[in-house]
């Protein structure tokens, strides 16, 4: 097992290996427990076995959970049952999951604490990890939340093994897009053949990308600064999800988003890094897009949670590992989403 640490104000936790469903433990006595409805019911035994749970709670798998409707449901249930302030909420599940259960804990009685139970590659290096919770609006991803860091992070990497390649798939663009920000080592083994739910460089390679976004958010947790460096290839992949009511999942948009970010970064002068992101989406193989304009996208980029009073900032990169955010003319953007759009209609990826 690996343990990677969470410093800043509210030091945590992430621990990596086998079997942890079963051996993790809370001190708190009164427990909510928040789980999809579609999560393998031997996930939720398990975790109800060591936990004994005062109250269980289910909500819609994937994005369908993250809206204010759910949310509010689950604030009702936690007040019906009267989950009291010394109390915890834990989040089993993918990211969506684990997103609405830490927006439900920051705000629950001002605030209970928090733990996750990650099931899913994505949940396991993004959302579970850096204290971002929340919800979605019509007009965007993402855009009501806190930021709530969990007391602790278990992820089993047991429960990826049930998980479709396609969805194993999403979670590896996080991972990658690390590498591209952060530690390019993780390039190659991510693209790896052993880079696979039972494959021997999984637990050191997960860890590793963990590790990447542990040690930004320890030095930047409320995104004032370098944290917005894990957004890269974000803003048009939520613009993507949005654009499609979320009929493509936040991982395929990711590694599209990164593309268009790679061309953005070359067209401004930086190094072309586009033959890295390619081969990112010929591995991953996304589900294909439908025709789309830079109209469609533009009002959703527009308002991404990194634009200020100035305008909208991308993530692009000098090089590998030398993210930064920028101010781009939007004729560039422009002109690069055509581009974009042309690659992926032929398949030129």
């Amino acid at each position: 097992m690996r343990r990677i640490e969470v410093g800043g104000a509210q030091p945590y936790t992430v621990s990596v290996g086998s079997g942890l469903l079963s051996q993790y433990s809370v001190p708190e006595r009164q427990v909510a427990l928040i789980h999809p409805t579609d999560l393998p019911r031997t996930f939720v035994e398990a975790a109800q076995a060591a936990l004994s749970p005062t109250v269980t709670v289910t909500v819609p798998p994937r994005d369908d959970c993250k809206t204010l409707e759910v949310y509010a449901q689950v604030l009702s249930r936690l007040a019906q049952v009267n989950l009291p302030r010394d109390g915890a909420v834990v989040g089993l599940g993918g990211g969506a999951a684990t997103d609405l259960a830490g927006f439900v804990a920051a705000s629950y009685l001002r605030g209970v604490a928090f733990y996750t139970l990650p099931t899913t590659l994505l949940g396991m290096v993004d959302a579970a990890v850096g204290g971002k919770t929340g919800v979605n609006l019509p007009e965007g991803k993402n855009l009501v939340g806190a930021f709530w860091p969990p007391r602790a992070v278990w992820c089993d990497t047991d429960t990826l093994t049930t998980l479709p390649p396609a969805v194993f798939a999403e979670g590896a663009a996080e991972a990658y897009k690390h590498g591209l920000i952060a530690d390019p080592t993780l390039l190659p083994r991510v693209l790896s053949p052993n880079f696979r739910p039972v494959g021997p460089g999984l637990e050191d390679t997960l860890s590793d990308a963990i590790a990447v976004k542990a040690g930004v958010v320890t030095r930047d947790l409320t995104e004032r600064g370098e944290r917005a460096f894990l957004n890269f290839g974000h803003t048009l992949a939520h613009a993507l999800e949005a654009v499609t009511d979320h009929g493509i999942s936040h991982g395929e948009a990711v590694g599209y988003g990164m593309h268009y970010a790679a061309l953005l970064s070359r067209a401004l002068g930086g190094a072309d890094l586009t033959g890295h992101t390619r081969a990112f989406l010929r591995w991953q193989n996304p589900q294909p897009l439908p025709p789309l304009t830079f109209e469609n996208v533009w009002p959703y980029m527009a308002r991404d949670k990194k634009a200020d009073s100035e305008g909208v900032r991308f993530v692009l990169l000098h090089d590998l590992a030398r993210p930064y955010l920028a101010r781009v003319p939007e004729d560039v953007l422009r002109r690069e989403f055509e581009y974009w759009c042309e690659e992926l209609v032929a398949r030129d990826v």
